[in-house]
């Protein structure tokens, strides 16, 4: 069963929707009950990173989310802010990340590569999977285009666990997967059929 992380920040329900129309179970999780028969994770977010952290923990879900993923290995794939909490920390707030992945998050406006473009960094880009990246196992081509809504990027530790780049004025880590837990900065809930085919590659992994 593939659990919709509902701690009050993100579109449930678009996810919901397509997960639904591609013939793949999914139902949204609101309680640490709802997560124990979770064998996918997907955790949206929008927003600032404080407030999406700070809800997550207040959501009471925190611990079986640790337990699934650090533990069970259950696979999981952050969403925008989703894949930005991941990180050790972002450089928008001061509230600890997830820790997940080894990484910060980074303003585009920081950067003297993107600082003079248009904030937030919003509408179509094409994005650049690396070989052998789970995500784009199948169903894409060279060029897949997505749809980004956002001012900061997620700075991988290890560039070893990025799956994809896209470009802003600098290439940044758009993607990022280790081993079951992967992030993905775009929307594929709005990104058509190439969000679509990543979420059921997402839903078909190993």
């Amino acid at each position: 069963m593939i659990r919709i992380v509902d701690y009050g920040v993100g579109n449930i329900q678009a996810f919901l929707t397509l997960f639904k129309r591609s013939g793949i179970q999914a139902e949204r999780a609101s309680t640490p009950e709802d997560l124990k028969d979770a064998t996918r994770l997907v955790i949206p977010g929008v927003g600032h990173f404080d407030h999406a952290m700070q809800r997550l923990n207040d959501s009471g879900m925190r611990p079986a989310l640790d337990a699934l993923v650090l533990e069970q290995k259950v696979p999981v794939v952050g969403v925008c802010v989703g894949m930005q909490m991941l990180a050790e920390g972002s450089d928008e707030g001061r509230l600890p990340g997830l820790g997940w992945i080894p990484g910060r998050v980074r303003a585009f406006a920081d950067h003297p590569q993107s600082a003079a473009l248009p904030m937030p960094h919003m509408g179509w880009n094409t994005l650049e999977p690396q070989p052998n990246s789970l995500l784009f196992s199948r169903g894409f081509d060279a060029a897949p285009q997505f749809y980004f809504l956002h001012s900061y990027y997620f700075d991988a530790a290890d560039k070893k666990s990025v799956a994809a780049r896209a470009q802003y004025g600098l290439d940044f880590d758009a993607v990022v997967s280790q081993g079951h837990i992967h992030g993905v900065q775009c929307h594929p809930e709005k990104s058509h059929h190439w969000g679509v085919q990543l979420l059921k590659n997402f839903a078909e992994l190993s």
